[in-house]
């Protein structure tokens, strides 16, 4: 059994076969999480993996399926670090899954420097708007707008915290692709792999997804573009794959 507080719903990661405590009006993942849980490299059977800005766990727990490492979540909204608590504990991953409630510039200080081999983030996308422009709802503007994280310090902390030869790996916005490569760059993180997202084919990008290597060889590789729509509205094969299992 769980505990489920609210408007809390338990749904399926249908391809992991896990669980997952979602909320309307507090926290629920969208295709960003998924995608860069796919897109990043994780070593199979051992490592030190950390997830920055995890929300309600998503991106640990679609990790643990592809890893037999241990994973460390840090979300700094009480709120979602309690129901990605309650997620791990549903589907009995304690023993290799740790959540974090903390402010990601903490974990450097908190887990030391160069301890973990994979990093990923999907961090607040928009900078702070004004006051009467911001999101009502707390949860949802903290996580849309860098109140508590601005890319930079995202950038900056996974290089601290990742091992040189380790992976970072970030989901974002296209229109932040040069402010990411220069901000990876000056954080020691050699952009290594490109892969953009398009609703369909023939519209503009509106998801980028990029992995850099810690004090890495400039040798950037672009990858094929992931088509989330047919021309029918309905998921392409490869997305249908992502999200249920689908061969």
């Amino acid at each position: 059994m769980v505990l489920l507080k609210d408007d809390e719903r338990l749904d399926y990661l249908l391809a992991e076969d896990l669980r997952i405590i979602q909320s309307p009006s507090v926290f629920a993942f969208s295709l960003d999480a998924v995608l860069l849980a796919r897109f990043v490299y994780v070593p199979i059977q051992k490592g030190n993996l950390i997830d920055l800005c995890s929300g309600n766990g998503v991106i640990p727990l679609f990790l643990s399926a592809r890893t037999k490492g241990t994973i460390t979540g840090v979300e700094i909204q009480e709120r979602l670090y309690d129901m990605a608590i309650r997620s791990v504990e549903y589907n009995g991953l304690q023993d290799r899954l740790k959540m974090i409630h903390g402010d990601i510039k903490n974990m450097p200080k908190l887990l030391g420097h160069g301890n973990f081999d994979v990093v990923t983030c999907n961090p607040p996308y928009f900078v702070t708007p004004k006051a009467g422009e911001i999101n009502l709802n707390e949860h949802l503007a903290i996580a849309r707008h860098e109140i508590y994280c601005t890319l930079e310090d995202a950038i900056s902390v996974s290089s601290q915290l990742v091992r040189q030869g380790g992976k970072v790996a970030f989901v974002h916005r296209p229109g932040r692709l040069m402010d990411i490569i220069s901000l990876m760059r000056k954080y020691r993180l050699e952009p290594k792999r490109i892969q953009f997202v398009y609703s369909k084919i023939g519209k503009e990008a509106n998801t980028l997804l990029v992995e850099a290597i810690k004090d890495g060889s400039p040798d950037l590789k672009i990858l094929p573009p992931i088509i989330v729509y047919n021309e029918q509205n309905e998921y392409t094969p490869e997305i249908r794959g992502i999200l249920y299992g689908e061969k």
